[in-house]
C-alpha cells in the first residue's frame, strides 16, 4: 500500500476472517484540497461494487414474495419496447439481457448527470438489443439501472430508501448511502482524483454519477465489514438466495471468470471490482477460507484487484 501513503489520494484496506476484521488500515488523503486524511470510516464511491447490493435487494424482495427472478422485465417496466420481449430479471442480474448500453445513448452536449429514470427513458426509445435475452453475456450498467427502478416499484419506496431500511440500517451500516445530490449527504466523504503529470486533479463526478443501481453507493471499509459478516450468518439473505448470488450463472468474456447475481466467480473466489471516474475498488472473498479483502481507493488508477490477491496470499501463508 506504499503508493497510497502521504499527501496523495488514499486508500482503505480491510482484511476479514469469517466476517470479523483482522486488519483495518487507511492511507493517504480523502480530500486533497482540505487535507483530510482517510480513515476506516471514510466513505468512497463504490462504483460497480454497488451491483451486489442491487442484486441483494432483488433477492430480498423475492424472499418476501414481491418479485421473482423469472419475472418479465416488461411486467415491471411496461414502457420498454418489443426488443425487451422475453427479458427477465435473471437476465438483468447476470448481464445476459442484451440491453443497449445507456452510456452510448447520451446525447452530445448533455451536461446534467443521468438518473435511473433517464436510463429507462433512453431505453424506451431504443427498440433494439445487442442479442436475444439469455443467448450471450455483455456487461450491462443499463440492466442494473433498471433493476433499481424495479426495486422501487416492487417495494413501494425508492431504491435508496429501500437499501437504507432493508439492508444498511439492519446491518449497522449507518453511514452507507445510495447518494442523491440535493436529497442525501455522504458523511466522511472521499473525493475522486486522477493523475495529471506530477499532480492530481479532482475528477469526482461524471454524467453517469447519479445513476444508483449500477454504481451509486458510498460506503466505508467499516460498514463493508458488516456487509461481509452478514453474508456468512444469514441475517439478511437466506441460504437459497446466497446460493443464487454466488453460483455461476453464465460465462463472461474472460474464460477464467463466471458471473452470478452481482458477483464474479473465479475458482474459489467471489469478487467484484468497481471503477468510475476518480475511484477504483475491489472486494474479494475466499469462501473456503472465510477470508475477505476489501480495497477502496479515491484515484483513477491503478485497479487494486492484483493488490488484493497479493494481500490475501500473505495472510493465507500465516
Amino acid at each position: 500500500m506504499r503508493a497510497y501513503q502521504g499527501d496523495v489520494p488514499g486508500a482503505c484496506l480491510a482484511v476479514l476472517h469469517d466476517g470479523t476484521p483482522i486488519l483495518l488500515r487507511a492511507y493517504g488523503l480523502a480530500d486533497l484540497e482540505a487535507r483530510v486524511a482517510a480513515t476506516a470510516a471514510t466513505n468512497f464511491r463504490l462504483a460497480s461494487l454497488t451491483k451486489q447490493f442491487t442484486a441483494a435487494a432483488i433477492l430480498l424482495l423475492a424472499q418476501d414474495g414481491r418479485v421473482s427472478v423469472e419475472d418479465s422485465v416488461r411486467q415491471w417496466l411496461p414502457g420498454l419496447p418489443a426488443a425487451a420481449d422475453g427479458m427477465t430479471l435473471r437476465h438483468l442480474l447476470t448481464h445476459t439481457s442484451g440491453l443497449v448500453d445507456y452510456e452510448d445513448l447520451i446525447s452530445e452536449g448533455t451536461t446534467s448527470p443521468l438518473h435511473d429514470a433517464d436510463v429507462l427513458r433512453l431505453l424506451e426509445a431504443e427498440d433494439r438489443a445487442y442479442f436475444l435475452p439469455g443467448t450471450q453475456y455483455r456487461y450491462s450498467n443499463s440492466g442494473y439501472a433498471l433493476l433499481a427502478l424495479i426495486v422501487g416499484r416492487a417495494s413501494g419506496e425508492d431504491f435508496a430508501s429501500y437499501l437504507r431500511n432493508r439492508i444498511f440500517l439492519p446491518l449497522g451500516m449507518r453511514h452507507s448511502v445510495a447518494f442523491e445530490a440535493g436529497v442525501s449527504a455522504v458523511a466522511h466523504r472521499a473525493f475522486g482524483y486522477s493523475a495529471a503529470g506530477q499532480s492530481w486533479v479532482r475528477t469526482d463526478q461524471s454524467l453517469t454519477s447519479a445513476t444508483l443501481g449500477d454504481g451509486g453507493i458510498y460506503s466505508s471499509v467499516n460498514d463493508l465489514a458488516q456487509w461481509d459478516a452478514a453474508l456468512y450468518d444469514g441475517r439478511l439473505l437466506q441460504p437459497e438466495s446466497l446460493r443464487l448470488a454466488f453460483a455461476p450463472a453464465t460465462g463472461t468474456d474472460d474464460p477464467a471468470v463466471q458471473y452470478g447475481f452481482g458477483w464474479r466467480i473465479t475458482g474459489g473466489t467471489r469478487w467484484h471490482s468497481g471503477e468510475t471516474l476518480g475511484f477504483r475498488n475491489v472486494i474479494v472473498r475466499w469462501l473456503e477460507h472465510g477470508l475477505s479483502v476489501i480495497v477502496l481507493t479515491n484515484r483513477n488508477d491503478p485497479p487494486p484487484y492484483g493488490m488484493a490477491l497479493a494481500i490475501a496470499e500473505a495472510f493465507l501463508r500465516l
